[in-house]
């Protein structure tokens, strides 16, 4: 029986050591877990990004869908940057004011929204959709990859 205790003692003397080396290192790396828990953080955020913004097309896709369906190209990014170059036919309607500007886009057509990387864009696919607009799709890396493809771009 005295044996069972003693087995007993070094058991939870071990888990108290195990905890009191754990708590030791959390506390001295503590800028080392956060940074960790920090990068894999912004690793995931593209995805749960994609995930709220729905459908998405890559540049092949959406000029065919342009050329097969007469799409709308909106562009949200702020009106400078949509003046200093944009996709060909493409309406902007800068994402802050898109809420009250939805009305503006043709019913009855897709929509293919777009901004320089492709994240501004789902937050406006997002809300296209809670407007009720059904063929919503973002643009998946936005100008950057049109640009990248080698298709055209207009300046104003």
């Amino acid at each position: 029986m005295h044996g069972g205790l003693d087995r007993q003692y070094l058991i939870i003397s071990g888990l108290a050591l195990t905890l009191e080396f754990n708590l030791a290192f959390v506390t001295e790396n503590i800028i080392l877990i956060a940074i960790a828990f920090a990068s894999g953080a912004m690793l995931l955020w593209p995805m749960i990004m994609k995930r709220t913004a729905g459908a998405s097309l890559n540049t092949l896709g959406a000029t065919r869908m342009i050329n097969d369906t007469q799409a709308i190209v909106l562009d949200v990014r702020a009106t400078g940057e949509f003046e200093a170059g944009h996709l060909p036919n493409a309406r902007n309607i800068p994402l802050a004011e898109l809420d009250q500007r939805t009305g503006e886009l043709p019913a009855g057509r897709p929509v293919i929204v777009c901004c320089n990387t492709g994240m501004t864009s789902a937050k406006g696919a997002a809300a296209l959709r809670k407007a009720g607009r059904d063929e919503v799709f973002n643009l998946d890396g936005g100008l950057n990859a049109w640009r990248q493809a080698g298709l055209p771009v207009v300046k104003n």
